[in-house]
């Protein structure tokens, strides 16, 4: 691998790759769909910078992080990797914007899952062989 496939892959990256959500149960596709950046993204890298100064805030006089505080920041830490979505309500395209985007990963831990190894995961981002 040469430095020019390794920036270029942090730029596809960037670019982000489709998540259709699954039910947690049957594994049908939701029809639910999130456009994710990868874990070598600058919006990543930002966002682990953010998730950082969040759990600084949150700590208390004797240094610690409440486990509420902690959940809160991980659920908005997942919502920074969305980039777009697809996603209705009602029958309505909902809104994308940051606040839309943490109340549906604070929906449900297993969609919450789902994002995060999505996320995490360089094979979603990358051809073999690159």
């Amino acid at each position: 691998m040469q430095l020019n496939q390794i920036l270029g892959n942090a730029e596809d990256q960037e670019r982000g790759a489709w998540l259709e959500l699954r039910h947690p149960v049957s594994g049908k596709r939701t029809g639910i769909k999130l456009l994710i950046v990868g874990p070598d993204s600058a919006t990543q890298s930002a966002g682990r910078l953010a998730m950082a100064d969040e759990l600084a805030r949150a700590t208390d006089d004797e240094g610690r992080v409440s486990a509420e505080a902690r959940d809160k920041v991980r659920v908005r830490a997942l919502a920074r990797c969305v980039k777009a979505w697809e996603i209705l309500e009602d029958g309505e395209p909902v809104p994308f914007k940051f606040e839309n985007v943490v109340r549906v990963i604070r929906a449900a831990a297993w969609l919450q899952a789902q994002v995060d190894a999505f996320a995490g995961d360089r094979r979603n981002f990358m051809e073999a062989g690159e």
